[in-house]
């Protein structure tokens, strides 16, 4: 009889330091480590598009104690994608510079372009359950990852501010996606 409670207790233990949030059928960890830096779950949310269909779901990291609306300061973020379409590559890119392009100051676009043209050529065609990972780290810049493979990083924390903003900023790309990450709503 002890053996069977030590036995329940260790898996009460263990299982509580497994925890994970599901949304839409996507698992998402309660904390991820990127590089040496553990980063806390802040907020998952999912994104329809037109309201007819969702497109990701999506969960933002950040350091255990920083809260959501902190996310533009020079610190380790990660923001993980799951999709549940395909999309091509180049969509992602198409998009992501409609969207900088109509929410930086034209200076501000031009300081960044190069890098973003690097960062474009980075993307890969998506299936349903593919994930990306947008890992941002101060002395490292910003790195995309396929389905946790490294595909290449630029440097940077205006890149950073710019290119997580596409989501988290004042203008993104859904008021409600950003307010469910930021955990606001």
């Amino acid at each position: 009889m002890k053996r069977l409670c030590l036995v329940v207790v260790l898996f009460v233990l263990i299982a509580g330091h497994c925890q994970a949030v599901e949304i839409k059928g996507v698992r998402f960890s309660d904390t991820v480590v990127v590089e040496q830096s553990e980063l806390k779950l802040n907020g998952v949310a999912v994104l329809k598009w037109a309201m007819l269909f969702d497109v990701y779901a999506g969960a933002l990291y950040l350091p255990r104690g920083v809260p959501g609306q902190s996310w533009s300061n020079d610190i380790p973020k990660r923001l993980e994608l799951s999709y549940f379409r395909e999309i091509e590559g180049k969509g992602f890119a198409e998009a992501s510079d409609k969207l900088l392009q109509d929410n930086l100051l034209p200076a501000e676009y031009q300081a960044l372009e190069k890098r973003l043209q690097t960062f474009y050529g980075l993307f890969r065609d998506v299936k349903p359950g593919d994930r990306y990972s947008i890992n941002y780290l101060p002395e490292k810049g910003t790195e995309l990852r396929f389905n946790e493979d490294p595909l290449g990083h630029v440097p940077g924390a205006d890149f950073a501010a710019a290119y997580f903003g596409i989501w988290l900023g004042d203008e993104p790309i859904s008021k409600g996606f950003r307010d469910r990450l930021l955990d606001t709503d």
